[in-house]
């Protein structure tokens, strides 16, 4: 505060919500989906509307400018400004209010579709403008953009779907936007606000001949303005279709009120094939004929893409037939389901009547896969929703970049349309991806350039000129979802002409006299190619730097660091508040801080110089990565594929080589080495558990919560005393007896070792040919960032396990992210043929046992234990897909209900849950669902974890004791072979 301005004290003394000046936080605000980057003045995050118009006037008497944002995914630049980022999606996200029999509501603008439709299902409601964002969109910038969806065929847009809103003038004017008469008889508004709007209808009246002959007609046309909200022939008026699309320029929203639908019962989807491309952009006009709610492409290129992602590639070999250059994704969703099963019927007709069949010659070779089942229908949603994202996961300099993406034709023309775009691509030395909404004539169609180039930056204007002067030719919308921005206003003028082009300013004007709210967007705007305002402008570069992991996947400096970290495009997917895992740090504290985005643009931004030098290995860095547990599951689940975790450890490497290390990373990251001769000790080791006063120390000196219970070492840990078990014929496995097991919960590695021999497997525990200690996979040294140490370890142990994996002998182990670290982070520590050998035969306790029992070869006796089981997946389990082996193995056990927690990362994760300034955050993680879960749990079900971290944090928050999977299946065997049952 020494340092701060005026504008900052102010905000600070007058609000109670956040308020940042500092680089790295304005840095993570000055980006959204785009290629743009805005570096803003400052960041508020209004806890109250009051608060947030507070801010407006604070804002406005400094005279700097205001921008609204929501979820930060506006794909043209809406959300960055030079002045004070306005960040609503934090505390501003609550329905006011539920008409249910009218089927409306009013929302704040911070709420996140998703989150909406989730608390309106229970009514069987919903919003039905389905982003593809809808994880993370929240209703305000919907409003802003005037979004679409997948199926606005059947809903509309999100103006056909807005009925009112309430919002604040730039001169701090509250004013309700709502249906009005062209008199204005009996509308209660303020005297401003009538005087607006006795005006904007004037416009609407005066200039309607020319809104009828040079807006486009087409559904997707959300361009400039909606002035034909304003002309007599829509009386009465919606004045909040105004406000809709006009992208936070024109008045600060506070509240909108939507229409709803019931929520759908059933549907069907049919996967057209086409071995044309051209073929299938012809037959769309023919497909809607049938009045599906949606007819979605994906592409040759698409499809590729999502086989290379494993989140991914089960549904596409499902249900992708050949080798198809193009999919039409056609839904019906029929109130009644035979409806719905007619209409694929004539869907495969009218698919044969346009000549199409599975042995038809390439052009007109195709066909309709059904898709009856619902999880099957959710998986092609998924993949097609995240389209743009599959598109960007390109490891490459050049990605497919949003600047003409937008563009909607007529259905009759989309074939041609397309055929001459791509061509105009080829003329400029690069090829497209097109993707979405081909019932609508608007493709999301994106020509992969290198933007760091000016080369391309040139070809990129020359692309968008062309193609827009072909959307005039076919009487086309050049902004049919995504709204204009920086990318599109600039060609307002020659897609409306110049007399709309100035109503547009006179709105603006009439709006907005200073020209505070979000300026540049729609009205005056700057040139789209403006290079200055580019995520890489023309003085972007990263100077080479030293990384103790293997990124040569990637280009760039830093062996390829750069190009990982610029992976993130900021599509926001980290933002989801449910399903999957991440983020789970975002969803306990809502901060941008604490989002995979925000870490990776505060990565880019810090190796790239914009936060001064040493920023990575900066205190500012280690703050933002506090709250990351590196639970992987952004390597899953971020459809780019940027891997925080592995980031992490860089971060943390060069942190200790500048800084050194705490007494806290010591602690932890020299487990392997000391645990042992502790042991010996248990009873000393374990004092400071036993004591208040030590507790409180240990606090102070190593910042290790007094608040926990740290695991308590034992005498007895697990020591067999032979290095081979079971019967000399038997097939061969290596049991991995990890540190954590083996020193803390040995009874783990007894009851697999138990299950193995059962099962008559010749089970080794082979030792190090050192013989110092015991074999360790290296986690804890690299959670400090002691990437040499981690090496070292995973050097003895592929050593030890190598003659077994030459031979093909599986290495199984029960610790997810010991055992994982041999499927991961040693392929980044070593690449030679010995370690990846290791790595493929490396496979988690369930997984050996469920490849095992789907070959025919396992055979347990087996006896019911229990007769339900909730499992917790440890967040390294489901980001290796190696979570549903839990599953399948507990579902072994004779009458055993098996239900999973919904949950995203315990919170523990290894040493997180541990520390003083990280304990409260962990409590969060694991109160958002996992805690509550366990605790209404009756005392005969059986909890399942198979983390040694994840089962002490359901221990300490809700006094129950979970077991691993391979403790239950000991349970389950040894109740089939006890006396009292022979």
């Amino acid at each position: 505060m020494k340092n701060a301005s005026p504008l900052e004290r102010r905000l600070r003394s007058e609000l109670t919500g956040d308020v940042f000046f500092d680089a790295f936080n304005r840095g993570r605000y000055a980006t959204d989906a785009s290629f743009y980057q805005i570096m803003p003045a400052g960041v508020v995050v209004p806890k109250t509307t009051d608060e947030a118009l507070r801010a407006l006037a604070i804002t406005r008497d400094d005279g700097r400018i205001v921008t609204p944002r929501g979820g930060g995914t506006s794909q043209c630049g809406q959300t960055i400004n030079n002045g004070i980022v306005v960040d609503v999606s934090k505390h501003l996200n609550r329905i006011v209010s539920l008409d249910i029999e009218n089927r409306s509501c009013v929302v704040e603008p911070g709420i996140v579709l998703d989150d909406l439709n989730r608390q309106l299902k229970k009514h069987g409601l919903w919003f039905p403008v389905d982003v593809s964002t809808a994880s993370r969109a929240t209703i305000g910038g919907m409003a802003g953009n005037n979004s679409c969806g997948g199926r606005s065929l059947r809903y509309g847009t999100m103006r056909d779907n807005t009925l009112s809103m309430d919002a604040a003038l730039a001169d701090g004017t509250l004013v309700h936007f709502g249906e009005v008469p062209r008199d204005l008889a009996n509308v209660n508004a303020p005297d401003g606000g009538l005087k607006l709007f006795r005006d904007m209808l004037d416009l609407g009246e005066r200039e309607a001949a020319e809104i009828a002959d040079k807006f486009p007609k087409v559904q997707r046309r959300v361009g400039g303005y909606n002035l034909d909200a304003l002309v007599p022939r829509n009386a009465p008026n919606n004045m909040a279709h105004l406000l809709v699309g006009s992208e936070g320029t024109l008045a600060f929203t506070t509240q909108v009120a939507l229409k709803l639908w019931p929520v759908i019962r059933n549907k069907v989807l049919g996967v057209c094939h086409f071995g044309s491309f051209y073929e299938a952009m012809d037959a769309a006009q023919h497909l809607v004929k049938l009045r599906p709610i949606a007819v979605e492409l994906v592409d040759r290129t698409m499809i590729a893409l999502g086989r290379e992602i494993a989140m991914f590639r089960p549904v596409i070999e499902a249900t992708v037939r050949g080798d198809p250059d193009a999919l039409l994704i056609v839904e019906f969703a029929e109130e009644d389901q035979p409806d719905n099963l007619q209409k694929l019927k004539q869907l495969s007709e009218l698919m044969a009547d346009l000549g199409f069949g599975w042995s038809h010659p390439q052009r007109k070779w195709g066909g309709v896969v059904d898709v009856i089942e619902p999880a099957t229908q959710t998986a092609i949603a998924d993949f097609r929703t995240s389209g743009l994202n599959v598109m960007m996961s390109m490891k490459q300099e050049g990605k497919p970049v949003s600047f003409v993406e937008d563009c909607a034709v007529p259905l009759p023309h989309l074939a041609d349309y397309t055929e001459r775009l791509n061509a105009i691509f080829a003329k400029h030395g690069t090829r497209g991806t097109m993707y979405a909404h081909a019932s609508e004539g608007c493709l999301h169609v994106r020509p992969v350039l290198n933007l760091k180039l000016e080369k391309d930056v040139k070809a990129m204007r020359a692309i968008a000129e062309e193609a827009f002067e072909m959307v005039r030719e076919y009487k086309g919308s050049h902004s049919g979802e995504h709204g204009d921005g920086l990318v599109r206003s600039e060609f307002h003028e020659p897609m409306f002409g110049a007399r709309i082009v100035a109503d547009f300013r006179e709105v603006k004007h009439r709006f907005d006299p200073g020209n505070t709210l979000n300026p540049g967007k729609i009205v005056d705007p700057p040139k789209m190619d403006d290079r200055s305002l580019f995520r890489f402008a023309p003085d972007y570069r990263v100077d080479d730097l030293k990384t103790v992991l293997d990124w040569s996947a990637y280009p760039g400096a830093g062996g390829g660091f750069q190009g990982a970290v610029e992976m993130c495009n900021n599509n926001g997917a980290c933002r989801k508040l449910e399903g999957g895992v991440m983020c789970p740090s975002y969803r306990a504290t809502r901060n941008e801080k604490d989002v995979t985005r925000g870490r990776a643009n505060t990565l880019r931004l810090a190796i790239s110089g914009q936060l001064g030098p040493d920023a990575l290995a900066s205190d500012d860095m280690m703050e933002t990565l506090k709250l990351c547990v590196s639970c992987k599951a952004c390597r899953h689940e971020c459809p780019t594929g940027v891997d925080m975790a592995k980031m992490k450890i860089e971060v943390l490497a060069a942190r200790a080589t500048r800084h050194g290390l705490s007494l806290r990373d010591r602690l932890v990251g020299y487990l392997p080495r000391y645990a042992d001769l502790a042991s010996r000790f248990a009873p000393i080791a374990n004092l400071r558990n036993r004591s208040p006063l030590l507790r409180a120390l240990f606090e102070k000196i190593a910042g290790i919560s007094a608040q926990r219970a740290l695991p308590a070492f034992r005498r007895d840990t697990f020591k067999p005393d032979s290095v081979v078990f079971g019967p000399t014929d038997g097939r061969e496995v290596v049991l991995f007896a990890d540190t954590f097991n083996r020193a803390y919960e040995r009874e783990n590695l007894d009851a697999a070792l138990d299950v193995l021999v059962a099962g008559g497997y010749r089970v080794h525990l082979p030792k190090p040919a050192d013989k110092a200690r015991s074999l360790c996979c290296g986690r804890t040294f690299l959670s400090a960032g002691l990437v040499e140490e981690a090496r070292a370890e995973l050097d003895r142990l592929v050593a030890t396990f190598a003659p077994f994996a030459a031979r093909g002998v599986p290495i199984v182990g029960l610790e997810p992210s010991c055992l994982l670290t041999l499927r991961d982070e040693l392929l980044s520590l070593r690449s030679d043929e010995v370690a990846r050998n290791v790595s493929a035969h490396a496979l988690l306790f369930e997984e050996f046992l469920v490849r095992e029992a789907e070959a025919g070869r396992l055979s347990l006796p087996l006896k019911t234990v229990a007769r339900k089981a909730m499992v917790h997946g440890h967040c390294h389990q489901k980001s290796f897909g190696a979570f549903k082996p839990v599953e399948k193995v507990l579902r072994l056990v004779p009458e055993l209900a098996v239900e999973t927690i919904e949950s995203s990362c315990c919170g523990m994760a290894g040493a997180f849950g541990y520390g003083a300034d990280t304990y409260q955050a962990s409590i969060e993680m694991a109160e958002l669902s996992l805690l509550p879960a366990v605790r209404r749990a009756d005392a005969a079900t059986l909890i399942v974890a198979d983390g040694t971290s994840c089962r002490h944090q359901i221990k300490d928050g809700s006094g129950r004791a979970p077991l691993h999977v391979a403790r239950v299946l000991a349970m389950s065997l040894n109740c089939a072979t006890s006396p009292s049952d022979k």
